[in-house]
């Protein structure tokens, strides 16, 4: 086929080059459709989990009825000022943010164009086993983004903007503080959600294994807590709980994606080495 024939490396140069442009492309025009609408965004997306009506707070306030624990759960109103301290700070934060919707937006194509320069170059067996990576990153990317928007960004916002050492000072921030802080969560999670493709590729190439996940879970589980207790700094163990379940979730499918990568790469060593001695 055309996308196997032997390639030199500047062709490989030229061919990596144009998948970088389109992906350049794809997100510059997402970009330039966030910013005609920077207005909408702003109000309904990037403010919207400073706001008491916000969805997850009405969501906790439920739970909290439903366990007897309301007073814990349901966020009191409170005062959330912004500022733009600089002359360019809201243009720069109109950039910015156009910047990370249109790459939240366009992230599955670009992942698959890189897939779409690396995939020539595995073996069969290697495309085969790899079958659907692009719908998984993708999935997992949409999915730590949302995790980070609905679940870290509205409880550090609701903690930060009502926490106090003193009734003298007065919470007012700055909006590249407001966006750098809700984007950094919401783009890390995206990326943080990426750990059981991380680990499906660590234990194809050997350096990871089910059994060494298996025999440091306790010490994952002391670092997700001591993680979540980190970026949710309120101490109510049920915001703790919230966040800290998601993470183990994650690191629990992560060991059934390598005991499944495992199983595979033995099923193919036996089958080889059958045909091997079926071949004698």
């Amino acid at each position: 086929m055309s996308d196997e024939k032997e390639m030199s490396f500047l062709d490989h140069l030229e061919e990596l080059r144009w998948h970088v442009v389109k992906s350049v492309a794809a997100i510059f025009i997402c970009s330039i459709v966030g910013f005609v609408f920077v207005e909408w965004i702003f109000k309904y997306i990037v403010f919207a989990p400073s706001r008491i009506d916000f969805p997850t707070f009405r969501w906790m306030c439920q739970l909290g009825q439903w366990v007897g624990a309301e007073d814990s759960l349901c966020a009191k109103p409170f005062d959330f000022i912004v500022q733009s301290r600089n002359m360019t700070g809201q243009f720069m934060m109109s950039i910015t943010a156009s910047f990370v919707i249109g790459l939240i937006i366009a992230f599955p194509y670009v992942f698959w164009q890189i897939w779409s320069f690396v995939k020539p170059g595995l073996l069969q067996q290697e495309k085969s086993s790899s079958r659907g990576a692009v719908t998984a990153v993708s999935f997992l990317f949409a999915l730590g983004v949302l995790f980070g928007y609905y679940i870290l960004s509205p409880m550090t916002i609701w903690f930060l903007a009502t926490y106090k050492i003193s009734d003298q000072i007065v919470n007012q921030f700055d909006i590249t503080s407001y966006v750098s802080t809700v984007v950094g969560m919401v783009l890390g999670c995206g990326l943080l959600f990426q750990f059981p493709v991380a680990v499906y590729f660590l234990t194809k190439v050997g350096m990871l294994s089910p059994q060494f996940m298996r025999k440091f879970r306790k010490h994952a589980i002391v670092g997700i807590v001591v993680a979540s207790a980190i970026i949710t700094p309120s101490s109510d163990p049920f915001t703790l709980m919230l966040v800290a379940m998601p993470l183990y979730f994650l690191f629990e499918i992560s060991i059934f994606v390598s005991a499944v990568e495992v199983r595979r790469k033995k099923r193919l060593e036996d089958a080889e080495l059958k045909a091997d001695q079926t071949s004698r």
